[in-house]
């Protein structure tokens, strides 16, 4: 393999040049860089789609992501356990506990106990919350769309089935 040359300081480095960087030298130590392509790659997709939902969509009302989403969830799913937000989050249990004592301040979300047990605690919006969603997604979606639309209808579908085929198989 040819040697590459290493940008300097002062040389502009793009994403793309980046990666090349990366996957020639995970290459030379026998790693898999086509496994870091794919990775750095999906990666780098969700921080931009983040930053710009957050920035363009979220910021205003003073909420992250994860609290958007969670919101989102309830939203679709009415009340939930709390572990179950968590494991549908993908986060750990006190991660979503805190979340949710966030959004509890902010009168967007609230508990309640189940009345056959009532050590069971459900978490729900608030009509305030479920109000603040129901603005706040047609904003989002329409960036989800934007960001998109470049792929043609099949790519879009192929993209998903591929990506719900791998999270459908994570690693352990």
């Amino acid at each position: 393999m040819a040697e590459q040359e290493v940008p300097v300081a002062e040389d502009v480095v793009t994403e793309q040049d980046y990666e090349r960087f990366a996957r020639h030298r995970i290459a030379e130590l026998g790693g898999d860089a086509e496994a870091f392509g794919l990775s750095y790659n999906v990666l780098q997709l969700a921080y931009m789609m983040i930053t710009d939902y957050e920035a363009l969509v979220h910021r205003e009302h003073g909420w992250t992501m994860p609290a958007f989403r969670l919101m989102f969830k309830l939203w679709i799913l009415g009340p939930t356990q709390p572990n179950r937000l968590a494991d549908l989050s993908g986060t750990t249990r006190s991660a979503m506990s805190n979340l949710i004592n966030t959004l509890e301040r902010a009168g967007l979300v609230e508990r309640s106990r189940d009345e056959r047990d009532r050590r069971v605690v459900f978490v729900a919006l608030t009509e305030r919350g479920r109000e603040a969603v129901s603005r706040a997604f047609p904003r989002q979606n329409a960036r989800e769309s934007r960001w998109f639309e470049i792929l043609s209808p099949e790519d879009r579908a192929r993209m998903v089935d591929m990506i719900r085929r791998v999270v459908a198989t994570r690693p352990g």
